[in-house]
């Protein structure tokens, strides 16, 4: 099955310069992946989990999105939740982490790890 390209004009998920600064760096530390791609499981105390992979392809039914040079998949199934969402890369004190701005998501829990959408 080819992978679907995300239409540049109505793209989901926006990706921060930080962020994007951040997964060169993380693709150029492993030279046989290709691509980072996202989606949300269940898991966690709120309910879904974000996840990030360095992946070699995409995974069959996951849309593509390319963001300069970068190559992001989307699983398809996760797009409902993940749309709308931005991605940035913060420093907060001593720590750096992905941060998710996602206007679907109603809650987080404590530890940061999971959070809540509406059905």
């Amino acid at each position: 099955m080819s992978v679907e390209e995300f239409n540049p004009t109505t793209q989901a998920v926006t990706v921060l310069p930080n962020a994007l600064s951040h997964f060169r760096k993380q693709l150029e530390s492993k030279p046989e992946a290709h691509a980072i791609r996202l989606s949300v499981k269940p898991s966690g105390c709120s309910g879904y989990m974000y996840i990030l992979d360095l992946v070699e392809q995409d995974a069959g039914d996951d849309l593509k999105m390319q963001v300069d040079d970068v190559t992001f998949f989307i699983d398809k199934s996760s797009l409902p939740i993940l749309s709308g969402t931005e991605i940035d890369y913060v420093k907060e004190g001593i720590n750096r982490q992905i941060k998710f701005i996602n206007p679907n998501a109603t809650s987080e829990c404590g530890c940061g790890e999971s959070f809540t959408v509406n059905d």
